[in-house]
């Protein structure tokens, strides 16, 4: 894919507070999970931009607010659409993640990144409602630094 096609990603930054949600939670990830994240937004997102809708990665919300669900290992994910024959083979070690990403869709092609969060280690729907509320309050923070 030619990079004039690709989606420009962006993580969302508050003007007010000059705090980065998403940073502050990719940070904290460990070195493997980190790696899984960068690797669905160099070959999921910013290649599919809005079409990942339309694929098992992403799930509209509402309201302009859109969720990325991460539930591969790393070589999965970088081989994503790829033909089985080269394919790269798991490495030792390999595991899923259970990851969520919070993103809006604007403009000349930009995906922006408000958060993510760790569906693995809660999965509950209380957990799911919270990140979601704290998501839309992001997005309309952002909305209204645009005005």
């Amino acid at each position: 894919m030619s990079d004039d096609t690709r989606w420009t990603v962006d993580a969302w930054e508050d003007d007010r507070t000059g705090r980065c949600p998403f940073a502050a939670w990719f940070g904290k990830l460990n070195e493997y999970e980190q790696a899984v994240v960068d690797a669905v937004i160099e070959n999921i997102v910013a290649p599919l931009g809005m079409n990942i809708c339309d694929s098992e990665w992403g799930k509209p919300l509402g309201g302009g607010l859109y969720e990325v669900r991460i539930r591969r290992t790393l070589s999965a994910i970088r081989t994503w659409g790829v033909p089985a024959g080269d394919a790269e083979p798991a490495a030792a070690g390999e595991r899923a993640v259970l990851l969520r990403l919070f993103v809006t869709f604007y403009g000349d092609r930009v995906v922006l990144l408000f958060q993510g969060y760790d569906k693995g280690k809660d999965p509950s729907e209380r957990r799911q409602a919270k990140e979601i509320k704290t998501a839309r309050k992001h997005l309309r923070a952002w909305t209204a630094q645009r005005k």
